[in-house]
């Protein structure tokens, strides 16, 4: 088949709303994974992450970070400390909350990557979330679904022909 580069061969969904919450500056599974097997290994595929998440520290100053990965392969990571090693990003410093410090973000972690994984064989992307603070008491959720909210995050596997 002769198939123009450029065009879209399939589009996969996964979707979850189970919560997961870490305390951990170690990456770990936000339980939002999935799979698409390319018809071909010329084809690219365009990942689209949507995911809600919350980051909490009974404090100032909590970082939280996600990253991307292909089968056990990081192919796309957020900022990191000055070591590499915490993960950081959106913070918000509220000082009325709970009568003292307190630091709450509850928002989205959206990205688009083009991947190249160069195979026929059924291939499983899924994302990794890992907090960071000076001290203790931080704490990052993915899915979060508190008070009714609509926790759902979504991973879109679009198939793009070479």
């Amino acid at each position: 088949t002769n198939t123009t580069a450029g065009c879209i061969l399939q589009v996969v969904q996964h979707t979850t709303s189970s919560e997961v919450s870490s305390t951990s500056d170690d990456f770990v599974d936000t339980g939002l994974s999935g799979a698409i097997t390319p018809s071909s290994s010329s084809s690219k595929i365009l990942i689209m992450v949507s995911q809600i998440f919350r980051v909490k520290r009974d404090s100032e100053n909590a970082y939280g970070g996600f990253q991307t990965l292909r089968g056990s392969t990081v192919i796309q990571t957020g900022p990191n400390g000055n070591t590499g090693a915490n993960p950081f990003g959106a913070m918000y410093f509220n000082s009325a909350n709970s009568g003292g410090n307190d630091t709450r973000i509850t928002s989205r972690y959206n990205i688009q990557y083009l991947d190249s994984p160069n195979t026929t064989s059924a291939t499983t992307y899924k994302t990794q979330m890992a907090v960071h603070a000076e001290g203790s008491n931080a704490q990052i959720r993915s899915q979060y679904n508190t008070g009714g909210e609509n926790g759902a995050s979504y991973l879109t596997l679009m198939e793009v022909a070479g």
